[in-house]
């Protein structure tokens, strides 16, 4: 068993709150993402996880037993960092072969964990070679490979795909997608990209100034977000976001009116998402002239300003207009959410 429970875990230093208050318990074999912008607290929830930090308040466990004070070696978990970390004197056999030569693991089995570990992540023809001779990719699948490499009761990955290029993100986020489906190990990965989050996490927990603002799977959160903070990281693009105000169930700004709402009178924030809403020549509920196009290939992105926001909607590939031309946008009911003005909390509805 490799559940791993955070109680009321922070980190200060001195006036400076990294974590605050962190309580979770994440399952056996369970592929928790944690996700948020540069700072939010995400990378020292893993070091401390890990070991390279102590927390100043709080108790961390895994299987039941508590952690706080053994060195990160004694912990069993494994890390893969965004750096590679690769010993550029020694091949990729010796590369993944060196965790078990450190911790002393009989050197008759090596052999066939090193070439196991290779063959799941695709590097058998490279097992020669030297860091310097590899790509970005490669070398990341060597990182991986020492990782699996250990066995280890817990796996945590702290940005492994960012110095990828775009086209290896999408190859290597598939391959470690399959791995930990094969290898049913708990595993925290650690990223600022909403589209991992979205695509590998059982569970995502995004964190914003050291804060939990939401857990739950990738389609909770994008289907109803927590707060604005939530609405307007995830999801590419993210959820447009209009402060207006609310009478008789009617909300009200620049250019744009919306009937039909359940929410108390007074100032709200609208959010809705640009699949959710429909680009017509007229009829719709927010009308104003085009901002910018993108296409796509897929879809065109019609882009309008409302006050001081960026408007966006997908309409369908074939779809043609000029800049300044006048839109109207139709958003049901159904797809608006709805938000506290002051706060960014989500209003049910």
């Amino acid at each position: 068993m490799a559940e791993i429970q955070l109680r009321g875990v922070s980190k200060r230093w001195g006036g400076f709150v990294g974590v605050d208050n962190f309580d979770l318990t994440i399952a056996d074999r369970e592929f928790l993402v944690l996700l948020g912008p540069s700072g939010c607290g995400k990378t020292t929830t893993m070091r401390m996880i890990a070991g390279l930090e102590d927390p100043t308040d709080g108790e961390i466990t895994i299987g039941g037993r508590v952690i706080n004070d053994l060195e990160p070696k004694e912990r069993d978990v494994a890390m893969v960092f965004q750096s590679y970390a690769l010993y550029p004197n020694m091949n990729v056999y010796e590369n993944i072969r060196f965790p078990l030569k450190v911790r002393g693991v009989d050197p008759a089995t090596h052999d066939e964990r090193v070439r196991r570990a290779s063959a799941m992540v695709e590097l058998d023809d490279f097992l020669h070679r030297k860091p310097a001779e590899l790509s970005g990719g490669q070398r990341q699948r060597v990182a991986l490979a020492r990782a699996i490499v250990r066995e280890p009761t817990v796996f945590l990955m702290d940005e492994p795909l960012s110095n990828l290029d775009a086209k290896l993100r999408v190859s290597t986020r598939a391959q470690i997608k399959n791995l930990s489906h094969e290898l049913a190990t708990t595993t925290i990965y650690v990223t600022h990209d909403q589209i991992e989050a979205m695509t590998l996490a059982d569970r995502v927990v995004v964190m914003e100034r050291g804060i939990v603002q939401q857990v739950g799977s990738p389609t909770e959160i994008y289907d109803r977000p927590a707060n604005t903070f939530v609405a307007g990281f995830i999801g590419s693009p993210a959820m447009n976001l209009i402060a207006g105000h609310c009478a008789g169930g009617t909300f009200t700004t620049d250019r744009t009116e919306i009937s039909g709402l359940d929410v108390a009178d007074g100032p709200v924030t609208l959010g809705f998402r640009a699949e959710d809403a429909e680009v017509r020549a007229e009829g719709g509920q927010i009308t104003a002239p085009i901002y910018t196009l993108e296409l796509l290939g897929d879809a065109t992105m019609v882009s309008v300003r409302i006050g001081s926001s960026l408007v966006s909607a997908k309409a369908d590939k074939t779809f043609r207009a000029e800049i300044g031309d006048t839109v109207s946008i139709h958003i049901p009911q159904e797809h608006c959410h709805l938000f506290d003005a002051e706060t960014g909390t989500r209003l049910e509805t």
